[in-house]
């Protein structure tokens, strides 16, 4: 079976024009078009020799696969939809690839990142959900897999009451470039 973060992220039938998109194909994952802002916003721009990208959301082929709190099901009464850590997981990996075409949309080649400076996620949690970090893991790991040392970070990861869409998580970064 095919995860939300293979299935991510568009298949696009061009070869990688990068080393960064190069390990992201080897972990099976593409760029995706980047997603059309939901409000008043720009997907990412550019600082000095950063770029800070807006939340994304873990849209797979322009939709939401799953909305709704996260829950390990152990805690609260919600009659909400639930999306389970390990799904939320993978959909934070999602997200950071969404982040990765935004920051692509911007400097033109993944291959400048010198480092990815900061992570925020944040988890639609169910009232008693605490497992926050273990959910952002998803995109935090996701990035060390695809830049290595460069993709060590500093990070937050929060739990909210709703986000939008009602997604169930959502992952903004900051990554330096040359």
């Amino acid at each position: 079976m095919t995860t939300p973060a293979e299935a991510a992220v568009g298949a696009d039938s061009t070869a990688p024009a990068s080393a960064v998109e190069q390990r992201l194909a080897e972990l099976g994952l593409t760029l995706p078009a980047v997603a059309a802002p939901v409000a008043a916003y720009v997907p990412a721009i550019v600082s000095g020799n950063h770029v800070y990208t807006s939340g994304q959301l873990p849209f797979i082929n322009g939709k939401l696969e799953a909305t709704g709190k996260v829950s390990s099901g152990e805690e609260g009464l919600s009659e909400e939809p639930t999306v389970s850590p390990e799904d939320a997981q993978m959909y934070a990996a999602v997200c950071a690839v969404n982040a990765l075409a935004a920051v692509k949309s911007v400097i033109g080649d993944l291959d400048r990142i010198t480092r990815i400076v900061k992570v925020v996620g944040f988890v639609a949690s169910d009232t008693s959900f605490t497992g926050q970090p273990g959910v952002i893991n998803g995109a935090s790991e996701l990035l060390g897999r695809v830049f290595g040392d460069k993709g060590q970070h500093a990070r937050s990861a929060v739990g909210v009451a709703v986000l939008p869409l009602d997604s169930p998580v959502e992952v903004e970064l900051i990554a330096e470039f040359s």
